[in-house]
């Protein structure tokens, strides 16, 4: 992902050969006013943000698929989705909105039944059991003022990084002053470094190069990139999640309906899958109507 995202946007930014030029800033109350006016607008799209993050959050599915996730729906659910990747206030609202949807609602399974629905969920598990607290049914019994504490440290979190972005953007926005060729390098050179730190392995590195010119590639082609990202993401834990079902019912695939639950979530999961080609064929029917 650090390749594809990172190494792919420079290698066409360069090609582009985009210039920045920064100006001085300073927070305007009034525009921040008017911003906020507007997205109440979009509370339809608030909604089905915050669904879609609490849903990958509790699966447990993370904020990255929850962001891309929601971006796409966005977008196709858009009535002109040209517009999204120049600015369009809807692509900013969905994913920011469903990621923070997510990450506060991995903590649900974290808390209740000890399963983190997120890295930041297993570090915190991690924190917890290093301090003896248990997570479970019984801790909300047994230290509900820790639980409730950690609760309200969610809204005063959220209330003192309000109050930090609105006094720092302007320092953000000076990064802006410096030439392109001078930020690129250190981009490059933050990437290689994240890449390294996952494994202390040089392979790593040469592998987010070599997905860094997929990315450009596909940025190229025209290809979204969101897809192969979720795939990335999820596509470990669907396989193993896969494995222990078929263990479970010794290589019987009817314990995808062995309940109504589940049965329900494979049949959505169908239709998900499906519903691409069934909007493409339905499309068809009318132009065919047409032509005769």
């Amino acid at each position: 992902m650090i390749g594809l995202f990172g190494i792919g946007e420079i290698l066409l930014t360069m090609e582009e050969g985009l210039a920045f030029k920064g100006k001085s800033a300073r927070i305007s109350f009034k525009v921040v006013i008017q911003t906020w006016g507007e997205l109440l607008k979009h509370w339809k799209l608030f909604l089905r943000s915050t669904a879609i993050g609490c849903w990958m959050g509790i699966t447990p599915g993370g904020a990255t698929p929850a962001s891309f996730m929601s971006y796409g729906m966005a977008q196709r659910m858009s009535k002109d989705p040209s517009g999204f990747g120049k600015g369009r206030i809807e692509g900013v609202v969905a994913p920011e909105t469903a990621a923070h949807a997510a990450g506060t609602s991995a903590l649900l399974p974290m808390l209740t039944l000890g399963i983190p629905g997120s890295p930041t969920a297993a570090v915190l598990l991690g924190g917890l059991l290093i301090w003896g607290l248990q997570p479970g049914p019984m801790m909300f019994v047994e230290q509900k003022d820790f639980v409730w504490g950690l609760i309200a440290s969610m809204y005063l979190g959220n209330l003192v990084g309000l109050i930090v972005v609105l006094t720092t953007v302007p320092w953000w926005a000076a990064i802006l002053r410096i030439p392109f060729a001078v930020i690129a390098p250190v981009i490059i050179a933050i990437c290689a470094v994240g890449a390294y730190t996952v494994h202390s392995s040089m392979f790593d590195v040469w592998l987010m190069l070599v997905f860094g010119v997929l990315g450009y590639l596909f940025k190229k082609l025209k290809y979204p990139l969101a897809p192969l990202v979720l795939a990335l993401v999820l596509g470990d834990m669907a396989e193993s999640s896969f494995r222990q079902a078929m263990l479970l019912s010794q290589g019987k695939l009817s314990i995808f309906w062995s309940n109504p639950l589940v049965g329900s979530l494979t049949a959505l999961a169908l239709i998900m899958l499906l519903w691409p080609v069934v909007q493409r064929v339905m499309s068809r029917k009318p132009r065919t109507a047409e032509a005769i």
